[in-house]
């Protein structure tokens, strides 16, 4: 069985949209859920048909408690200082400087989402 995406719920879906844009993410789709929600798709290029990220968003709730189990959402880049720099201009900051885990290792970083996700940059060596 493949992995065909990853969701989590978000507050504001033109935030959010927004944010995933920044980091080559394009919408593909919407659906809505009853009365009660709206998934947003998203993918990057090369991702094919299926949705790799859903967003959900559930109408009338404001904060969601992120918890101690989530760890992160990982992309690549070709170029780690030229997406913090296009980032920058959108107000996005990483929580610190790229660093490697390893000597010549790949160089990463983290940037938080509009609800405080954390998604890691990754610049392979």
């Amino acid at each position: 069985m493949p992995l065909i995406h990853t969701c989590y719920r978000i507050t504001d879906i033109g935030r959010s949209v927004a944010f995933y844009e920044a980091l080559g993410f394009a919408e593909v789709g919407r659906i809505p859920i009853r009365d009660e929600a709206v998934n947003v798709f998203m993918n990057q290029p090369g991702d094919g048909d299926m949705p790799r990220l859903e967003l959900t968003h559930n109408f009338g709730v404001d904060s969601y408690e992120i918890g101690t189990g989530y760890g992160h959402i990982g992309i690549t880049t070709d170029d780690l200082d030229g997406m913090l720099a296009r980032l920058a201009e959108q107000g996005i900051q990483p929580e610190k400087p790229p660093y490697s885990i390893r000597e010549g290792g790949s160089r990463l970083t983290f940037v938080k989402d509009p609800d405080g996700y954390r998604v890691e940059l990754l610049e392979m060596a």
